[in-house]
């Protein structure tokens, strides 16, 4: 990929509204010249069909990537608004082809033999596409379906907007704040009022849930954050789900879970449900263990509590781990600064992966982006962007987005991080996650030289494109790894026998985090499958059904769950794909920077981008099927 140059980025205002709005117009022009001479393909070859299918998927995923990203992350109002229009405009063709007959017909009864396997891949995609689009419905049908996936798209788009614009805040009187960490405090100013100001933004929700002695607070924070983009999503997702439901009945599927997971590696929705019962018989004894020792630290603090609440959580569970463990969540705080751990997770994934991060300077949209090169022997692989603390309008979670698909010869794959770390200190919670969405950023950049634009970088099924991720956070609790990069106040690294403590301490509570986990997978499928009339009501149920950690009474958790737009009812992926994660983890052995395993890992896991089928990567880096044994052992603390 040498030689290629990455994306520019405009230098004012005017400059990003035109490109918010001119680039992916531009895109959709040139799919419509594409898609005319699909449409009249003459005496063409497959293979020269398939050469114009890609140039169209290229052109539709370089204009989707930029304009969701730009809706998520610009700082103008007006930028991100036209970026999201142009979403919609986007989406539309993109789905509209799926229903279009003669597009169909290029590729409905072309021969596959004599393409070389990639091509066959592709040929194979590109006909399940069609078919799942529509493409063999009756003239009133595809209308319908056209009509309903472009609802999807608005409706998704809002229910976002919501959450990213539904910043919540409460006031507190100063003593409220007892127990969090000085710093913190420090810049909680009291205001005029005589009172504190504590928002949803992750830099004060982490730290308060964690570490405030004060349940009221925590209670009120917790349940603010509870009830974001609340009344406002309640409408926008009842119709979500009534548009899902009737798309997938209109397509032939049993419901809408049926209808995601057939390209997953799960394969059929009824395969849910068995899937999240295996979690629930592998969790429910010792979460049952677990739960009466919340309870009982929590009324110690008290005593007419009744039962632990999500509000109470990770408090206890911090409390416990120091009195036991001797792991005190701020001492382990006090060794993570933001302007260490940046560099560490660069130092890190470089000698993991083989690579080199160069820093420079890419004008991008906000001053807070930090911009790298990734360079292996001195050849750009691609470009990342790390945009990391929070601000209005952003994105208010952590995640990675596409920026620019790569495709061998032709661009360079470039990819984002947008998250809402802390600039100070951070939990280690946070460290994880940084971790975490680091994955999906490097797996974006060394799986993106491929030939067709479908296969480049995350682009495997998507009940495992969170392994890789998962697999990285463990990373996290190295601490050879830990000691390259942590300092407290005198200078000093975070020690190993810290360290290993927080994983002895870790393992307690762990089954009721996957029971946390199971309630929202649980929450994803059934308000897919049985849109509920009251989705207050049978939300809080099903939390309340899967983890003795009781969900805040009258909350409206669903309304700010961003996951259910990209997700929908498949949640599930992230436990499905932490089975494979523990399973990729044992082939290292207990030595996270074996040189010859990481390679291996990077050939066989990372750089196939989504040439290959999931199962096939893991097989060929295991030299064996997934298991469930790893994960199992990993749940019962081994």
């Amino acid at each position: 990929m040498t030689g290629l140059e990455p994306l520019t980025f405009p230098a004012d205002l005017d400059g990003w509204l035109a490109f918010a709005a001119d680039r992916p117009a531009e895109r959709r022009a040139l799919v419509e010249t594409i898609d005319a001479t699909l449409r009249e393909p003459a005496d063409r070859g497959v293979l020269d069909l398939l050469e114009l299918w890609n140039d169209a998927e290229l052109a539709l995923a370089e204009a989707l990537h930029e304009s969701y990203l730009i809706s998520e992350s610009h700082p103008d109002a007006s930028v991100r608004a036209t970026a999201e229009a142009q979403v919609e405009l986007t989406e539309a063709v993109s789905n509209g082809r799926l229903l279009d007959r003669r597009l169909w017909a290029a590729f409905a009864h072309a021969a596959h033999d004599g393409l070389p396997e990639d091509a066959r891949r592709l040929l194979a995609h590109i006909r399940r596409d069609f078919r799942r689009g529509g493409v063999d419905l009756d003239d009133a049908s595809r209308e319908r379906v056209r009509e309903l996936t472009e609802r999807d798209t608005a409706l998704s788009l809002t229910f976002s907007r919501n959450i990213r614009e539904g910043r919540r805040e409460i006031r507190v009187a100063p003593e409220a704040l007892a127990g969090l960490p000085r710093d913190f405090i420090e810049s909680h100013p009291v205001g005029d009022d005589g009172l504190v100001a504590l928002t949803t933004d992750y830099p004060d929700l982490m730290p308060v849930r964690e570490y405030a002695g004060d349940r009221a607070t925590r209670a009120a924070l917790v349940g603010a954050y509870n009830d974001l983009a609340w009344p406002d999503n309640d409408p926008v997702l009842t119709e979500l789900l009534e548009v899902r439901a009737e798309r997938a009945a209109l397509l032939g599927y049993t419901d809408w879970a049926d209808y995601e997971t057939e390209p997953r590696m799960i394969g059929a929705g009824a395969e849910i449900p068995r899937f999240l019962d295996r979690l629930d018989a592998a969790s429910a004894a010792a979460a049952d263990a677990e739960y009466p020792e919340l309870l009982a630290r929590l009324r110690q603090d008290d005593p007419t509590a009744q039962a632990v609440t999500i509000a109470d959580f990770w408090y206890v569970l911090g409390a416990l781990k120091n009195e036991r463990h001797g792991v005190d969540a701020q001492e382990v705080r006090s060794y993570f600064r933001f302007e260490r751990v940046l560099p560490g997770v660069l130092e890190t994934t470089s000698a993991l992966l083989d690579v080199e991060y160069v820093p420079v300077h890419a004008g991008a949209w906000h001053e807070d982006v930090h911009s790298y090169d990734v360079l292996r022997g001195g050849v750009r692989l691609g470009r990342i962007h790390l945009d990391m603390h929070p601000r209005d309008g952003k994105f208010s979670h952590a995640a990675c987005f596409g920026l620019v698909p790569g495709v061998r010869g032709r661009q360079l794959p470039e990819s984002v991080l947008l998250c809402n770390f802390a600039r100070g200190l951070m939990t280690h919670d946070e460290v994880v996650t940084f971790f975490h969405e680091f994955g999906h950023l490097v797996h974006g950049i060394l799986g993106g030289d491929q030939r067709w634009a479908r296969f480049s970088g995350v682009a495997t099924e998507w009940d495992f494109v969170e392994a890789p991720s998962q697999l990285l956070e463990e990373w996290a609790w190295d601490p050879a790894v830990l000691a390259r990069f942590t300092s407290n106040e005198a200078g000093e690294p975070i020690p190993a026998d810290l360290v290993a403590r927080m994983r002895t301490a870790d393992a307690f509570g762990r089954a009721l985090e996957v029971r946390r986990q199971l309630g929202h997978a649980s929450v994803s499928y059934r308000l897919h499958v049985q849109r509920p009339a009251d989705l207050q009501a049978a939300t809080e149920r099903i939390y309340a059904e899967t983890s003795p950690v009781q969900p805040l009474a009258g909350r409206h958790s669903y309304a700010g769950f961003g996951h259910l737009t990209g997700y929908g009812a498949c949640y599930y992926t992230y436990q499905w794909s932490l089975v494979i994660a523990r399973d990729l983890l044992s082939a290292f052995g207990g030595d996270l920077m074996n040189p010859d395993t990481a390679a291996r890992y990077r050939a066989e896991i990372l750089e196939p981008g989504g040439s290959r089928d999931a199962r096939d990567l893991v097989e060929s880096f295991l030299g064996r099927p997934t298991s469930f044994e790893a994960y199992r052992a990993w749940l019962a603390g081994e």
